[in-house]
């Protein structure tokens, strides 16, 4: 059994920043990539190892989840997390990234949908499932990250992948523009959802906005807001992070 306590991880930033260790819940602002966020966090720690549990869209917000020090190593205890996000489909438009920051490929009524069967088709995807990644994704196939396929106007065969949706509920009252809160597995793709959500009711539909509300147990309430923490200082920030108070493998 190995035990890593407090003491082992949280030492003075004087010393080997190795040894510096926690998680550092921030609330990731819009056009961000998770890439950015920890790349700038490790400046701002002057050079301590920063990671991170899950990435997030650009154009999504919320709770990111950051490794910080010798913690770093332990990313794949946070992997099968659930996550919980409030996202806002709109229906009218579909785009090839399947969000609102792609390119227009199909427009039609949205008054023509039957609000009760969309509702009932929200409902039913709750449990296990199959997603295909879609094209605009950091999924590897043949070695390459299928967005960068997808931008040289190539198209690929994706294996289906197993996903649940342990719970899911909407707010329909300001359609064509909905709010859904889901809770759901690792490497479930919202904007994926979004997508199918378009094909069941025969309207095309995007994902228009998405925040992360809830990594494993830990929720936007406690996040710090990123902008404003990269106006902080190392001494600063470290006060902020919590400490892994004991990790068994």
């Amino acid at each position: 059994m190995d035990y890593i306590s407090t003491n082992y991880l949280m030492k003075s930033t004087n010393k080997n920043p190795e040894y510096s260790g926690g998680i550092l819940i921030v609330n990731k602002p819009s056009g961000w990539t998770s890439h950015d966020v920890v790349n700038k966090t490790r400046i701002q720690l002057q050079g301590i190892k920063v990671g991170h549990t899950g990435t997030l869209d650009p154009m999504a917000t919320g709770v990111m989840i950051l490794l910080i020090g010798k913690t770093t190593r332990l990313a794949y205890r946070f992997e099968n997390d659930t996550k919980r996000y409030l996202a806002e489909i709109t229906f009218g438009r579909s785009t090839d990234t399947y969000d609102c920051t792609g390119k227009t490929i199909k427009e039609s009524d949205p008054s023509t949908v039957d609000i009760a069967f969309l509702s009932e088709s929200i409902n039913n995807l709750k449990g296990e499932s199959e997603q295909i990644p879609p094209m605009y994704s950091a999924v590897k196939v043949g070695g390459k990250k299928l967005y960068q396929l997808a931008r040289s106007g190539k198209t690929v065969e994706r294996k289906p992948r197993k996903i649940f949706i342990s719970s899911i509920r909407a707010a329909l009252d300001y359609y064509p523009k909905i709010i859904v809160d889901i809770e759901c597995s690792k490497g479930t793709y919202i904007r994926s959802i979004a997508h199918h959500l378009g094909e069941i009711v025969n309207c095309p539909a995007h994902l228009s906005n998405l925040v992360r509300t809830a990594c494993g147990n830990h929720t936007i309430d406690e996040a710090v807001d990123f902008l404003s923490l990269m106006q902080a200082s190392a001494e600063d920030i470290m006060e902020l992070i919590k400490p892994v108070e004991l990790i068994t493998s």
